[in-house]
């Protein structure tokens, strides 16, 4: 049964976001709300964790694995940026977007692709996500919280539910329940190539798709 925690928001209670913090860093897992859906998290460092997730969404290993980081800044320590990336990234963020760059080597093998040795990254526009990742000192794994062959429930109460036995933590806010299917999932943009592309509409797609 996992531990819950009824944080603020906008305004986190800090001791919270400390009890919450010491456990990723102890290799937890937790469902925690972003800008887009409900995610399933942990430490980008623990890789027990990482596995455990992948149990949970049943992926294999060669599933890349997205994550969610505090800046620009901390995505150039985990990505390759070129100029022309820069400045669209620098548009965009924070906000519902995910951003497909080679992977530098600070990316753990288990997370990135391992044939492209490409990673997905995104900073969302969430204060309390913000305030996890600063905290933590470590961008956060982000993968949409669904399971495969399930019944989606309607309510997030639903859905802490259907999680409850399946990770460590849950972080519970006052929010709209969002289907964490494609229209309410971030835009993904792959800047892998020369030319950018869009991989996936979701939210903010229109301007994105001024800018690619």
């Amino acid at each position: 049964m996992a531990t819950r925690y009824r944080i603020h928001p906008d305004n986190p209670q800090m001791r919270l976001v400390d009890e919450v913090v010491e456990q990723l860093q102890r290799g937890a897992v937790m469902l925690y709300p972003t800008d887009t859906v409900y995610a399933i998290g942990c430490d980008i460092q623990s890789k027990s964790a990482q596995q455990q997730i992948r149990r949970i969404r049943n992926l294999p290993d060669d599933k890349p694995l997205t994550f969610v980081a505090a800046n620009i800044s901390q995505i150039s320590d985990y990505a390759k940026i070129s100029d022309s990336a820069y400045q669209v990234i620098r548009q965009l963020v924070p906000g519902p977007y995910t951003f497909l760059l080679p992977a530098t080597k600070a990316v753990p093998n288990l997370v990135l692709n391992p044939r492209r040795k490409t990673t997905g990254i995104r900073v969302p526009d969430h204060f309390l996500c913000q305030t996890l990742i600063a905290e933590l000192g470590n961008p956060v794994i982000s993968m949409s919280a669904k399971l495969p062959d399930w019944e989606e429930p309607d309510t997030n109460e639903g859905l802490f539910d259907v999680f409850d036995s399946l990770v460590d933590i849950i972080i519970e806010v006052d929010a709209e329940y969002r289907s964490p299917f494609n229209d309410h999932l971030s835009t993904m943009i792959d800047f892998t190539d020369d030319v950018p592309q869009i991989a996936r509409e979701g939210l903010g797609i229109e301007l994105a798709s001024q800018l690619i």
